[in-house]
């Protein structure tokens, strides 16, 4: 089939990456197909790329994904980078089409779904009464209070570690000014970001946090951003706590929210086990491949 391609200027631009995009379309002009390539600038992942395909079903297996995919990883080599990264539904098309030219599975991820309306109130209220000596909870909305700003944004290493399996990603630091560019960004978009921390009385810092998104007419599912605990704080439960008080009070605050959504790396069994113990049930998985350029 004769197909045109085109490049496109993509508009998204953030603090840590810039995106290249392509449209493949056919003499008449109709699409069938694009790619996004995301370039990432952070210190210590500029070798990085990671790479969104789509093509229509009715134009599958007539070459329009592998003509995107040359254009797009000739980009990344011309960018300098090294290795590709890009996502699929476990099982379905994507997975082959990926393996077919060289990528390989690097991270499996399990996208769990948790009814608000069945959260089990015995096991919601165990783990709220867990006791937790030399420790407190906290909770904001929006963008993290002044006085816990600085420890909040020393707290995000407690993330630098997650399983990645075979991923080559090397966490970002955080400081004040990227904590607060997040929750703004989310502000912008009409969201609203809650975050609940358990914070060390001794030395009144944050030993650990998790987020969640919700919707901002309240309505629908929340999305779950992160729950991490430094690695000195853990052992002590402190994850199952935030997350259980995090059920709570969205509960609370938002009654027409309809359940909340995660998404589990395989390796992260802790997470898993907890979001197991609260009821989360499995919708999909997706792998995460790499391809080494």
């Amino acid at each position: 089939m004769s197909l045109q391609l085109t490049r496109l200027v993509d508009p998204h631009t953030g603090a840590s990456s810039h995106r290249l995009a392509w449209l493949a379309s056919r003499p008449d002009g109709v699409p069938v197909g694009s790619a996004y390539l995301r370039l990432f600038t952070a210190a210590g992942d500029e070798h990085l790329a990671e790479l969104e395909l789509h093509v229509h079903p009715a134009e599958c297996r007539a070459g329009v994904g592998s003509r995107l995919l040359a254009a797009a990883l000739a980009a990344a080599r011309e960018e300098g980078r090294r290795c590709v990264t890009a996502e699929a539904k476990a099982g379905g098309p994507a997975e082959a089409f990926l393996a077919a030219r060289g990528f390989r599975p690097a991270l499996g991820l399990t996208f769990t779904r948790l009814a608000l309306a069945e959260v089990g109130p015995a096991v919601l209220a165990a783990a709220l009464a867990e006791p937790h000596p030399g420790y407190r909870l906290v909770a904001w909305e929006g963008v993290v209070p002044d006085e816990l700003a600085e420890t909040f944004a020393a707290s995000r290493r407690a993330m630098d570690d997650m399983p990645m399996d075979g991923l080559d990603h090397r966490p970002a630091p955080w400081d004040v000014a990227r904590v607060r560019a997040v929750a703004e960004a989310v502000v912008r978009r009409g969201e609203l970001l809650h975050t609940v921390a358990a914070v060390e009385e001794a030395g009144g810092t944050i030993a650990g946090f998790t987020e969640l998104v919700v919707p901002g007419d309240g309505t629908g599912d929340g999305q779950h951003y992160g729950t991490g605990v430094l690695p000195e704080h853990r052992g002590r439960g402190l994850g199952r706590w935030m997350k259980a008080e995090m059920i709570r009070l969205v509960r609370e605050r938002h009654p027409d929210l309809a359940g909340l959504l995660a998404d589990t790396a395989d390796g992260n069994t802790y997470m898993r086990g907890i979001n197991d113990a609260f009821g989360y049930v499995p919708t999909h998985r997706t792998v995460r491949y790499r391809l080494d350029l």
